[in-house]
């Protein structure tokens, strides 16, 4: 392995460690020349998936591609890099269980699938791209599409309450009233 600083190859391992799913090795090396440390990760390189594009091209698959475009939609957002490894680590999972060709619209529809789970914001950008938005419509489509949904995280408050029936005040009248929200 070379190193990124001196460009020396002669180095030592320090540590090794295996993933979270097995499917890694992260090695921290230390150059013997100018005693830099480094990260490298070793994984099984899987030449049998091949992404077929709109055009109907193919090519290898590249999960570096793949994590590039998700960490591109979470830029600038509080979320851990752990997060977007197991993400990554998940969608390439399912692609490699489900065949040798995978259409490009397929890993889409995976990641945006992961991300409208994770955050709304990162969904959107990555949405954008992937769906070639033209317009501010396709935007607030996709909003309005996010605002339908229920929401799974239980700490996050709801957008819209519904309105919780009032206990009537002892001695008055129990008279139901008519709250108009604005629709028609």
């Amino acid at each position: 392995m070379r190193c990124p600083k001196c460009g020396s190859r002669d180095d030592k391992v320090i540590d090794s460690r295996q993933s979270r799913d097995s499917s890694s090795i992260r090695r921290r090396r230390e150059c013997l020349k100018c005693k830099y440390r480094f990260t490298t990760y070793e994984e099984i390189e899987r030449s049998d998936l091949r992404v077929v594009k709109r055009d109907r091209t193919h090519e290898p698959f590249d999960r570096r591609k793949l994590a590039a475009s998700i960490a591109k939609a979470f830029e600038k957002r509080s979320t851990s890099l752990l997060t977007l490894e197991d993400t990554v680590d998940e969608i390439v999972h399912e692609l490699e269980t489900s065949g040798r060709e995978v259409p490009s619209s397929a890993i889409g529809a995976k990641v945006l699938d992961k991300l409208r789970g994770i955050d709304e914001v990162a969904y959107l950008r990555y949405a954008s791209v992937y769906q070639q938005f033209q317009d501010v419509d396709q935007f607030v489509d996709a909003i309005h599409t996010l605002g339908h949904r229920i929401k799974s995280n239980a700490l996050q408050r709801e957008l819209f309450p519904s309105e919780a029936p009032q206990n009537p005040a002892p001695g008055s009248h129990n008279i139901p009233t008519i709250k108009k929200h604005g629709r028609v």
